[in-house]
């Protein structure tokens, strides 16, 4: 999305005209332009390969660019990278990537005020600021490399901010955290826009994260595709998939959804009691698990939930150490060479070889199987992959490689199918797609299917949910049904829209318990919503606000999901 004139709004910190770079042949940003205000909290979202972290790395004057111009708070990035570096935060892609493992979290923070050459002052306010706001007080002696994701985020963004920059810049920052320290990394994020109108630009690519943002950006394919506030867009999957593909109706899955697989009481997968050990970590705890054939199950949770230890150990790629799983009514450990001809298993990692063809990696993985005689385009013409036969692996995009995986999973008609995460980092035109040959292997074949995932739009998708926190199966059930329990475990869900967003969160902290800002919108829990309806309305009249509009909304996974997670903690669910 190009600007044909140049951005002269003195209220813009950020201001970003025809930016481009270019990896040899690779265009990785395509003529950019975009503009930031003072405490606004932009997001760029989009799959992987878009362009989000080299536009990130751009502004943190960490990379040069091919062209374009640059202004961070009145910095000509291009011309003086160097210049940028104290006016701003820059937190890089993955979990607590800046910092030290074998450091502990006050020596970390330690370190980055050497690093930033804080003066001792300043550095003592700003480190019992974050401190409080983070509560990682309590683990100061911890060495870095024993917190949990969320905690490890938590420290990386106060040695990001312990200078409290004007601007921060934010690479993927909740990418695999737990649902709860994602929340608070938010709040914390917005206490810093609101307190001292900090700056924030993020990536993500996560499409309900980017509805906490006050403004996005959609990229695909090194270019903006469309920019706006979320809250006036609607649903931000469909306008993405809208703007790649043309269309508005674009593979509407809820046709499949509804259409349930033949009803069976069988059941295929049963975890009873199953716990894995590594040393003195218990990677999965005590689950107890049952799949009903044709079923699709989704397991959701953050990175080191245990998702990824549960499936292998009910493919038979592991032990469990204590408990027991049957698959097709035989049990995984002891007759494992049962099991296997009938499973299809599809790895979180990239699993193809780069250099065969479509073709020769279709084939390879039949013999393996020990499938001959086969219509190999058959599963050609069902996965879609017509005219990529003969093509490189390593040449066709991501959301195609993920096809031609799922066609090396199925080629031998498995009744059951593992999915470990596989759409991570998909487009959501792909992983549309993706997901309507799930349910056709499941509505029409039959199939049982269990599939990881960490986004919660796409675990409403699944027939059942099961959550998973720190190896235990905290909460199971339709997605429909674990919203319903999540509102009698912390209320129903109250949206309070207002231009004066903070002023009027400032108010009704003081009044309602559990609230949170949710990019230009407030979120209330209660119990009694028409009372609280009714009550809001009389704040707002008395506040002489009359711009506003209040609705009860269903609780989003996300939120259901952080209830879960608070209620297991106190030992309610």
């Amino acid at each position: 999305m190009g600007k044909a004139n140049q951005i002269v709004d003195e209220d813009s910190i950020i201001q970003v005209e025809n930016l481009t770079k270019v990896y040899e042949k690779i265009k990785a940003v395509c003529n950019v332009s975009f503009d930031i205000k003072r405490g606004e909290v932009f997001g760029l979202i989009g799959p992987d390969g878009a362009g989000k972290t080299s536009i990130i790395q751009i502004l943190a004057g960490v990379l040069s660019a091919s062209a374009g111009k640059v202004i961070v708070a009145g910095v000509d990035v291009i011309k003086n990278p160097e210049n940028v570096k104290d006016i701003i935060g820059y937190m890089p892609q993955g979990l607590g990537l800046n910092l030290y493992d074998n450091l502990t979290v006050e020596e970390n923070i330690d370190f980055f005020r050497g690093l930033r050459k804080i003066p001792q002052d300043i550095f003592e306010k700003n480190k019992k600021l974050l401190l409080e706001i983070t509560r990682l007080s309590p683990f100061l002696d911890r060495q870095a490399k024993a917190l949990s994701g969320g905690m490890r985020q938590k420290l990386a963004l106060i040695c990001t901010l312990l200078h409290l920059p004007d601007i921060i810049l934010l690479d993927e920052p909740t990418t695999g955290v737990d649902p709860l320290s994602r929340q608070d990394f938010w709040d914390i994020i917005y206490s810093l826009v609101k307190e001292r109108k900090i700056t924030v630009l993020l990536s993500t690519s996560y499409m309900d994260e980017a509805e906490r943002c006050h403004r996005v950006a959609l990229m695909h394919e090194c270019k903006f595709i469309f920019e706006g506030e979320p809250d006036k867009i609607g649903n931000l999957e469909d306008v993405f998939i809208e703007k790649i593909s043309g269309k508005k109706d674009y593979i509407d899955l809820s046709l499949y959804k509804d259409k349930k697989s033949n009803e069976s009481n069988e059941f295929t997968i049963v975890c009873d009691s199953v716990s894995k050990v590594f040393g003195n970590f218990k990677a999965v705890d005590s689950v107890n698990l049952q799949v009903k054939k044709g079923e699709i199950l989704g397991l959701l949770g953050p990175n080191g939930a245990g998702k990824t230890t549960l499936i292998k150990m009910m493919c038979g790629l592991s032990e469990p150490t204590t408990g027991k799983i049957t698959v097709a009514g035989f049990d995984v450990h002891k007759e494992r060479e049962k099991v296997w001809p009938i499973i299809g298993y599809m790895s979180q990692k990239f699993s193809l070889y780069k250099d065969l063809t479509v073709i020769e990696n279709i084939k390879l993985y039949a013999g393996l199987y020990g499938v001959k005689n086969h219509n190999y385009f058959e599963i050609i013409k069902f996965l879609g992959l017509e005219g990529l036969e003969n093509r490189l692996t390593k040449d066709i995009p991501f959301g195609m490689r993920q096809r031609v995986s799922l066609a090396c999973a199925i080629f031998h008609n498995p009744k059951i199918l593992f999915l470990d995460e596989p759409t991570s980092g998909v487009d959501p035109v792909a992983r549309r797609k993706f997901w309507e040959i799930i349910y056709k292997l499941s509505r029409e074949k039959g199939t049982t299917i269990i599939v990881s995932t960490h986004y919660m739009d796409e675990a409403e998708y699944c027939d059942k949910l099961g959550l998973m926190h720190k190896g235990r199966l905290i909460a199971e059930g339709t997605p429909e049904e674990l919203k319903e329990k999540a509102k009698k475990l912390s209320g129903s869900l109250i949206q309070v829209k207002s231009k004066d967003f903070y002023n009027l969160y400032n108010v009704l902290k003081n009044k309602f318990k559990n609230i949170n800002i949710y990019g230009k919108r407030i979120f209330i829990r209660s119990f009694s919503p028409e009372e609280d309806i009714k009550l809001l309305e009389d704040i707002l009249k008395s506040l002489r606000i009359s711009d506003f509009e209040i609705t009860q909304i269903s609780v989003p996974l996300q939120e259901a999901f952080v209830d879960f997670i608070r209620a297991s903690e106190n030992n309610y669910v």
